[in-house]
């Protein structure tokens, strides 16, 4: 029986454990990295944890979020990122240099190794043929600091693609199909590998776009072999000697297939309020739009963007919209001022901001309101781009260029328009944004440590009953950005949880956070999917600095449920998912025995209000067990100490 890449990456990096679907594993982690916007709690408990040099091949902190500087928050969150990482080893990229997944795809990112990172699109390094994987915070601090990370054995999923892209149709549409035949929970526990003929006639940038919207399948991670277009990608960066080819054996069994002809592709869109929420552009019409934004570390590399201004040149952006543009890299941002492609874009009335995250998270670009805005994002939940009424649509590069100048959603097709896939040029390195930790360590390197950073809450030991009052019910889909919501407003406070809770939920209720605090001991209930989306674990650690004991779901999405076992808190999946509807907010419920009833397969929570039982199923593994008694991770850690 022959093995799929996804496989034969993992056994090679095997410490423990069995090859078996559903089974823990510990693997040894290559690489980390980490973002701004939750790097300062990773490193807070990397701080936590007392060691010296980190563990891995190499670990790079990247400025890419928070770049605002509105206030001192932002700029101190940064200060103290790089003092930590100089004292343990850490590389530190500085702000302006460009996207955490762009940049490490560029500069680092290996053919055949793992990398974990505390940003849920850290896949996109499966476009080099990696396993990168998105991860909580407390998790990327612990690959730090012991260079392993356990997890439950994904199955996989093995999409075929035939054909070759048409033009005006891109890998973002590629995407796009994935995520409407799957759902955006149709790959949670899952491994999607991309295999076949179809392959070929991607380059790395392609398939980096497609593994980086994996995450909104809700997938482990995303990965492609890595082949010829590899070795070419890698030689255009200066690092050919990185290059390695791997591919999933000829006869390789996939626990699920997809067949996906890339000749029958059209130009997509995901419309308002889902990734998976998609139709064609053709079916979608000619709507009128507001904004368009380009960018994003789904689509921010240079041939995406040498497509828009060779869309833009010569032509005007309408007078009705607004075009803003973030380029992935200063490398890329560099060339494309060298080669005029950057005075097409802005000769056509199109701005261009900082290389950074911006407009995706929220971090300023907000739409007016009620507007439609076009986005060659990877996410469009409700409010996300900070204009709560926006309709937002997500978009290739070629279709919001070309939509940009027309004032409408327009498929690129019916312009008879030519549109032509530019070569990878040669960049030279450059690496006057990076900051290397040469002659620093514990002793002679201190932390710095604004006033607005506050230490990470932390749980106790799990002890006797767990009361708790519902403080909220919650729907099917719950995004982490509903539970913890990130804009310009409230990102500059991740290093505050105390100050962040009090907006925890507000989006959905904006009772929730002093419910919880009237209650004292609070559990939340939600329907499937529940805490998809970002990695962010400040959707776990503000709800446990506000007392929430237990969380009772129909699903939950993986990163979010790995977030909440870490900080003590049990994610409950019911046996009978009816028994969601009978529960309201301030009804009492109480696990009795809470150790004992973990530590088996299923525990019962009775609802004192309503005189009811339920049976819930936690699936924890033993290493979740031990994790949850003490009372999380960082507790369960300094007791084996």
């Amino acid at each position: 029986m022959g093995k799929t890449l996804a496989y034969k990456i993992l056994e090679d990096h095997l410490l423990e454990g069995e090859m078996i679907p559903g089974k823990e594993i510990t693997i040894k982690m290559d690489q980390t990295l980490t973002q701004d916007s939750t790097g300062t709690m990773v490193y807070l408990q990397l701080e936590a944890m007392e060691i010296d040099k980190v563990k891995t091949e190499i670990s790079v902190a990247y400025i890419d979020h928070n770049t605002l500087q509105t206030g001192f928050e932002n700029a101190d969150d940064h200060a103290f990122i790089e003092s930590v990482a100089k004292r343990h080893g850490v590389l530190f990229s500085k702000p302006g240099n460009g996207i955490c997944h762009q940049l490490h795809l560029e500069n680092y990112g290996k053919p055949g190794k793992t990398l974990l990172g505390s940003d849920s699109h850290t896949p996109t390094g499966g476009g080099l043929g990696m396993i990168a994987i998105g991860a909580g915070g407390l998790d990327v601090a612990v690959a730090m600091a012991k260079g392993t990370y356990s997890l439950n054995v994904p199955r996989v999923v093995g999409v075929k693609l035939t054909g070759k892209l048409r033009p005006w149709v891109s890998a973002k549409d590629v995407i796009l199909k994935v995520l409407k035949e799957l759902s955006v929970k149709g790959g949670v526990g899952k491994i999607i590998e991309y295999h076949g003929e179809g392959v070929r006639s991607l380059s790395v940038t392609d398939r980096a776009t497609i593994t980086n919207m994996g995450a909104e399948l809700g997938a482990t991670t995303s990965v492609f072999p890595s082949d010829e277009n590899t070795r070419e990608y890698l030689r255009c960066q200066g690092r050919e000697k990185d290059f390695i080819p791997l591919a999933a054996d000829e006869d390789a069994v996939y626990d699920e297939h997809l067949e996906i002809d890339l000749d029958e592709l059209e130009p997509l869109a995901a419309m308002p309020h889902s990734p998976d929420n998609v139709d064609s552009i053709k079916n979608i019409g000619e709507i009128k739009v507001d904004q368009v934004a380009i960018g994003s570390c789904t689509n921010s590399s240079y041939t995406d963007l040498m497509k828009v201004a060779s869309i833009l040149k010569g032509k005007k952006v309408h007078p009705e919209v607004s075009l803003v543009i973030s380029p992935g890299s200063s490398k890329i941002m560099t060339k494309m001022a060298e080669n005029g492609a950057l005075a097409d874009i802005i000769g056509a009335g199109a701005r261009v901001i900082e290389n950074a995250c911006g407009p995706c998270i929220g971090m300023g670009q907000s739409p007016k309101s009620g507007a439609v805005s076009l986005r060659t994002f990877n996410r469009n939940f409700k409010g996300r781009s900070g204009t709560n009424d926006a309709m937002v649509y997500l978009v290739s590069p070629e279709t919001a260029a070309i939509s940009a100048i027309k004032g409408v959603l327009t498929d690129g097709r019916t312009t008879g328009d030519t549109l032509e896939t530019p070569d990878m040029p040669d960049f030279v390195p450059n690496d006057n944004f990076v900051v290397y930790p040469e002659g620093c360590n514990t002793d002679n390197t201190k932390v710095e440590m604004g006033p607005n950073i506050k230490p990470f809450p932390r749980n106790k030991k799990l002890e006797g009953d767990l009361k708790a009052t519902v403080c909220i019910h919650a729907g099917d889909n719950i995004t982490t950005d509903d539970i913890m919501p990130s804009d310009s407003r409230l990102l500059p406070y991740r290093s505050n949880v105390p100050h962040l809770s009090n907006y925890c939920f507000e989006k959905i209720d904006k009772d929730f956070a002093e419910r919880c605090k009237k209650a004292g001991s609070c559990a939340i209930t939600g329907g499937d999917n529940y805490g998809q989306g970002s990695s962010r674990e400040h959707a776990a650690l503000a709800p446990l600095h506000l007392g929430v004991k237990f969380v009772l779901a129909k699903s939950f999405a993986r990163i979010h449920r790995s977030n909440l076992i870490n900080s003590g808190i049990l994610p409950l999946v019911f046996v009978d998912p009816a028994d969601y509807d009978t529960i309201e907010v301030g009804d009492e419920l109480i696990l009795e025995n809470a150790p004992e009833q973990v530590m088996a397969l299923e525990v019962t929570v009775r609802n004192l209000t309503k005189n009811r039982e339920y049976k819930l199923r936690g699936n924890f593994s033993d290493l979740e067990r031990a994790m949850l008694l003490a009372g999380g991770k960082i507790n369960h850690i300094k007791e084996g100490q």
